[in-house]
C-alpha cells in the first residue's frame, strides 16, 4: 500500500525506525538487482563469479593446490627463482619424461661421399632432438583358441583347457575395453554418447545402452573394493564431507527427480599424516539428516563440512552425540563477505576479506609442517587474528540494520565460530573444505555433460566407478590401468574377497612401485 503523508507517524523516533528499515530493504533490493543484472547481461566470467561468489578472487580457494597436485611430468631439475623475480611458467623444452619409451628415427644425409674428393665420410657425432608422439588407439579382436587333445589308444578321452571367465559373460568386450570406456566417462568426463561415436569411427556400431550395461557390470564387480575404501576412510578420525544434487529420470512422472551425491574425502598430505588422498561418492535419494547419518554409522572424529543444516543436526543427535565433532569451512564464511562486497562495495566486507587473507598467508607458510608445529604457529599467530576478527564482527553487528545483506554474512560466521576456529586447536585439521570441494568437481562436470542418471542403479554405478577412478587421480595413478588390472584380477580369481585390501588404490600403487624397484 502506498505511504501517504497523513499516514506517517508524528513521533521522530518512529520516523527514524521507518527510515532505517527502508534503507535495509533498499540495500537488499539493490544487491539482488546487481546480482541479476550480472547473471543476465554480464560476461561469462562475471556470471560464474556471481554463482561461486568469487571464491578464487584472492587465491584462497586454491590455497592447497600445491599440496594436492602431482609433480609435473618433467625430469628437469627446478632452479630456485631469484629473490624478487616473478615466477615463470614451468615450460618443458627438450626434457621429456625418462619413463616414456623411445623410438629412434635416424635421418641420414643423401650421400656419405666427400663432396671434395669423393672419399667415404666417417661419423664424428650426432645431434639428437625429441618430440612427444602419440600412437592412435588400436581396437583389435582377441581370439581365444582352446585346442582339444585326445589319446589314440583310449577312445573317448578328450582334454581341453577351461574357458577363461570374462567380465561380460558371452559378451564381445574385454576387460581392457570396459576399463577404457569407464575411465573416459567417470575420470575424464566423456559421455557414453560421445564414446559410441568414437567407436563408430572405428567401424563399430555399439549403442549406448550396451555401454551402460558394461558400466553396470564393472561397478558390480568393483563394489567390494569401493565399500572397503569407504570403510577404510571412515577409520581415520578426520573426514571431509560435501553434497551435490543429481537429477534422475522419473518415467512415471515424465520428468526428473532430484537425488543426491554425497562426497566423503580424506587427505593428510598437508601435514604428512597417515590418511591417503581418497574420495568416495555415495548416491542417495535425498540430502537430509537421515541420509548422512546412515552413511556415517561407525565414524568417530572430526567431520569438516559447510554450513548445511543436515550436518549441524549431527552434533545434537543421540546416535552421534560425543562421537562426531563438526569443523566448518572458513572459505564458505568468506564467500558471503565477497558477495556482499561485490554487490554493495562494503568497506567492512573488504576488511573481513583482507583479515582472512592474512590467515591463509600463514597457512601457506606452514603447509608441510607436522601437526604439532602447525598447531604451535596457529596458536601464536593465527589465533590473535581470529580473535580480533570475531571482536570486529560482534562490534559491527549491533550497528547495522537486520535487513542488511551484511548481517547475514556476519551471523553465518558468528553462529559457526566454534567450528570455524577448531583448526586452531588441532594441527591435523584444515581451515576449509577445499579438499572435498575440489574432489566433487568431477561429479559437477559429469552432470553438465550427461545431464541426468537414467535410474537409481545408474547413480550407484556412477558413484562406485567415479570413486575409484578419481581416487586414482589423487594418488597419481592412471585410472584406466588400475581399473583394468583390478577387474581382471577379480574376474580371474587371482584376488579373492579376503584380499580386496590389496586392490585399494594406495596399496595397489605401493605394490607396483615395490615390484618396479625390485626389477
Amino acid at each position: 500500500m502506498a505511504v501517504r503523508p497523513e499516514n506517517l507517524p508524528r513521533d521522530p523516533d518512529r520516523l527514524i525506525e521507518m527510515v532505517l528499515a527502508c534503507e535495509g530493504k533498499i540495500e537488499a533490493l539493490q544487491a539482488t538487482i546487481t546480482t541479476l543484472k550480472t547473471m543476465i547481461f554480464g560476461a561469462r566470467s562475471e556470471k560464474s563469479a556471481v554463482i561461486i561468489a568469487e571464491q578464487l578472487s584472492l587465491g584462497l580457494g586454491d590455497a592447497e593446490t600445491d599440496a594436492a597436485l602431482p609433480p609435473p611430468a618433467n625430469d628437469d631439475h627446478k632452479t630456485k627463482a631469484a629473490p624478487g623475480s616473478r615466477n615463470k611458467r614451468n615450460r618443458n623444452i627438450g626434457a621429456l619424461p625418462k619413463h616414456l619409451p623411445r623410438c629412434d628415427v635416424t635421418i641420414e644425409p643423401e650421400t656419405t661421399a666427400c663432396p671434395c674428393c669423393a672419399g667415404a665420410l666417417h661419423r664424428i657425432g650426432e645431434d639428437v632432438s625429441e618430440v612427444l608422439d602419440k600412437v592412435p588407439a588400436i581396437l583389435r579382436v582377441l581370439r581365444f583358441i582352446r585346442p582339444k587333445y585326445a589319446c589314440r589308444a583310449c577312445e573317448g578321452t578328450v582334454v581341453q583347457a577351461k574357458a577363461r571367465p570374462r567380465l561380460i559373460e558371452s559378451g564381445m568386450a574385454s576387460t581392457a575395453l570396459v576399463a577404457w570406456i569407464a575411465a573416459a566417462k567417470f575420470a575424464w568426463g566423456s559421455t557414453l554418447y560421445r564414446q559410441a561415436q568414437i567407436l563408430a569411427g572405428h567401424g563399430l556400431n555399439i549403442d549406448r545402452q550396451t555401454l551402460a550395461r558394461w558400466m553396470k557390470q564393472a561397478a558390480w564387480m568393483a563394489k567390494g573394493v569401493y565399500e572397503l575404501q569407504l570403510a577404510a576412510m571412515h577409520e581415520h578420525p578426520r573426514l571431509f564431507c560435501d553434497e551435490t544434487p543429481m537429477p534422475v529420470l522419473d518415467p512415471g512422472r515424465g520428468r526428473t527427480r532430484t537425488c543426491q551425491f554425497w562426497a566423503h574425502a580424506t587427505d593428510d598430505r598437508s601435514w604428512k599424516g597417515p590418511a591417503p588422498p581418497a574420495i568416495a561418492y555415495v548416491f542417495a535419494g535425498g540430502r537430509g539428516k537421515k541420509e548422512i547419518l546412515t552413511q556415517l554409522t561407525g565414524f568417530e572424529g572430526v567431520l569438516q563440512v559447510d554450513g548445511y543444516a543436515a550436518y549441524a543436526s549431527l552434533a545434537g543427535d543421540k546416535k552421534t552425540s560425543g562421537k562426531i565433532r563438526l569443523a566448518f569451512c572458513l572459505v564458505h564464511a568468506r564467500r558471503n563477505f565477497v558477495k556482499v562486497h561485490k554487490t554493495t562495495n562494503s568497506p567492512f566486507a573488504r576488511e573481513v576479506i583482507e583479515r582472512i587473507a592474512a590467515v591463509y598467508a600463514i597457512e601457506e607458510r606452514i603447509r608441510g609442517f607436522d601437526a604439532d608445529q602447525r598447531r604451535a604457529v596457529r596458536q601464536a599467530e593465527t589465533k590473535p587474528l581470529m580473535d580480533a576478527l570475531k571482536a570486529r564482527l560482534e562490534a559491527t553487528k549491533d550497528g547495522i540494520s537486520r535487513r542488511s545483506t551484511l548481517i547475514g554474512a556476519i551471523d553465518y560466521a558468528l553462529e559457526r565460530w566454534a567450528g570455524l576456529t577448531l583448526f586452531l586447536e588441532d594441527g591435523r585439521l584444515e581451515p576449509d573444505t577445499n579438499i572435498v570441494e575440489r574432489s566433487i568437481r568431477p561429479i559437477s562436470i559429469g552432470k553438465k555433460n550427461s545431464l541426468f542418471c537414467g535410474d537409481e542403479g545408474g547413480g550407484e554405478t556412477w558413484a562406485i566407478l567415479a570413486s575409484l577412478l578419481n581416487t586414482c587421480k589423487l594418488n597419481g595413478v592412471d585410472p584406466e590401468t588400475y581399473l583394468a588390472d583390478i577387474l581382471e584380477r577379480m574376474v580371474s580369481g587371482a584376488t579373492k574377497n579376503n584380499r580386496l585390501h590389496e586392490l585399494l588404490v594406495w596399496n595397489w600403487k605401493s605394490a607396483r612401485e615395490a615390484e618396479k624397484a625390485a626389477a
